[in-house]
């Protein structure tokens, strides 16, 4: 049955209205309603009185029913904006949020002042979100996107492909929690935003997060600090001399994380909060002297 985009749009809205504050269901509704008949919202205005195809009806009544079950926008739309990019996503990675922003621009802050031509490691890249953003923004780095995750991979390389960056950045499977790959080479800067909730709180989070994004990208181990104390043991070999180590961490957890990165032969420079005033990130150095660590 086919329906007016108004009716369309007046379903949606209030079939979310269960579990979404007003003006949140408005904006999903909107969202959606653009999506599923490939309009953008000026045009949907313009035909708010018209009658919509038997297919654009079909495919919002699947996009409504995903979102009334708490399926995240970002994957509905498979695509969200991080840091001036539209990203691809679906469900193999994270939605990448503000609070990555933190990282990201400590990291971008640091490779501007590099040597030239640098050579940059995103560890546990996901969508590859951060290390895009920092070849959007040092146009002479050359990018490693890393993931242990071979689907995550191909969403990293879909958006790599997308930005028209294939010479600069590429794509390989790496384990944090293994020794690094030989043929990896050494790095100027590794970046990192790994998995930091604690097994024992992945049941306590937010739905939209739990059943939904890779528990692969999130959990962190019994103290949630399990892939920071791995990256510090594993990957300090393929920094070069006076490299830097860049990290995003979780609420609460930064001062764990400097102690890691102290232990491990590294020195704190930096440590940065989100939009929110929480701290979120760290920047360390590699001390020049290699010794012998304990974690």
């Amino acid at each position: 049955m086919v329906k007016k985009y108004m009716d369309l749009y007046s379903q949606t809205r209030k079939e979310l209205l269960a579990e979404e504050g007003p003006q949140r269901a408005g904006l999903i509704a909107r969202e959606l309603l653009c999506a599923a008949s490939g309009k953008s919202q000026e045009e949907i205005v313009a035909d708010w009185n018209s009658y919509a195809s038997e297919q654009v009806c079909r495919q919002m009544d699947s996009f409504t029913s995903r979102a009334a079950e708490g399926e995240p926008l970002a994957y509905i739309l498979q695509e969200w904006d991080f840091y001036g990019m539209t990203l691809h996503v679906n469900r193999d990675v994270l939605i990448p949020r503000d609070d990555t922003c933190a990282v990201t621009e400590l990291a971008i802050t640091k490779a501007v002042y590099l040597e030239q031509d640098p050579r940059i490691l995103d560890l546990c890249t996901g969508s590859g979100c951060i290390g895009l953003a920092i070849a959007r923004k040092v146009t002479d780095a050359r990018v490693t996107l890393a993931d242990i995750s071979r689907e995550a991979l191909n969403v990293a390389k879909k958006n790599a492909a997308a930005m028209k960056m294939g010479a600069r950045v590429n794509c390989i499977q790496a384990d944090a929690k293994a020794p690094a790959p030989a043929f990896l080479g050494t790095f100027d800067l590794i970046v990192s935003n790994p998995p930091y909730v604690r097994s024992e709180d992945m049941s306590t989070l937010q739905p939209s997060v739990r059943d939904f994004e890779p528990a692969l990208a999130l959990d962190g181990g019994e103290d949630g600090l399990e892939f920071y104390r791995a990256i510090v043991e594993n990957y300090a070999s393929v920094l070069k001399p006076l490299g830097w180590l860049c990290f995003e961490f979780g609420m609460g957890q930064g001062e764990d994380v400097c102690r890691i990165l102290e232990q491990g032969g590294f020195t704190v420079v930096e440590r940065k909060n989100d939009y929110n005033g929480i701290e979120r990130a760290v920047l360390a150095q590699k001390n020049r002297e290699e010794e012998e660590y304990g974690f």
